[in-house]
């Protein structure tokens, strides 16, 4: 896939690998959010390779970051979304969002899917919304997968 840079002043959003500061986005994820808490830094660096990545930068600094899971014909997936304290306020979450919203690998797609508790103003601004029949929503979900205290599915199946 083609790699895409947005520039703004100081401030650039690139989908280019190469320029992630893995152990930043690891600090962040790892220790200020509930989400990804104590994700291991493999665990990271797969999720990475395996996703579309949208690193923000001002002068080179990683200081945001944004993921997307995605067949790029019908759903994706927008996680990982974060933008360092200091940065915030700046409209820059914003241009973040819009710079993912307009990719062009991403248009056309049947479903997106979000999950969060934070930010819900931005993410509506962009066409995202409540669960219209949150019943017919399934997950399966381990909040402790990173913490180690997870039982494999044999444990479940066996006993």
């Amino acid at each position: 896939m083609k790699i895409r840079e947005s520039h703004r002043n100081d401030y650039v959003i690139s989908t280019d690998k190469d320029k992630l500061d893995i152990l930043s986005i690891h600090n962040f994820l790892a220790n200020e959010t509930d989400w990804a808490n104590g994700i291991p830094i493999d665990t990271l660096k797969t999720s990475i390779e395996n996703s579309l990545n949208f690193g923000l930068y001002h002068k080179e600094k990683q200081i945001g970051f944004a993921r997307i899971i995605s067949d790029f014909s019908t759903i994706a997936y927008l996680g990982d979304v974060y933008i360092l304290d200091e940065y915030r306020g700046k409209g820059l979450s914003k241009w973040l969002i819009n710079e993912i919203m307009e990719h062009p690998n991403l248009q056309g797609l049947r479903r997106w899917i979000l999950l969060t508790n934070t930010a819900e103003w931005l993410y509506k601004k962009f066409g995202f919304t409540e669960v219209p029949n949150p019943e017919y929503y399934m997950e399966k979900h381990d909040p402790n997968v990173y913490k180690g205290t997870q039982k494999s599915n044999t444990d479940n199946i066996y006993h």
